[in-house]
């Protein structure tokens, strides 16, 4: 139950040109060809893109936000442990 040997991969690509054809392998072979190529491509502009932006930090406009069951919650808990 080992992997496949050339003699099962000749016999696979014998079967499958013969099912689609000469022309039909041809063309997409070619498509994969152009997708592999787009997918790089695409790869290494986003790196390039990644290592050139400046880090953005966001900055705090105003106090934070203060929620009035949270405030409550904790002025129980303070009073109870005291």
């Amino acid at each position: 139950m080992g992997g496949l040997g050339m003699r099962e991969l000749v016999v696979i690509l014998l079967v499958v040109l013969v099912v689609f054809g000469a022309k039909k392998l041809r063309t997409v072979g070619s498509d994969l060809g152009h997708a592999v190529r787009g997918f790089k491509k695409a790869m290494s502009e986003g790196e390039q893109e990644e290592a050139n932006a400046a880090p953005k930090q966001i900055r705090a406009e105003g106090a934070d936000a203060e929620f009035p069951e949270a405030a409550k919650k904790a002025d129980t808990k303070t009073e109870r442990s005291v």
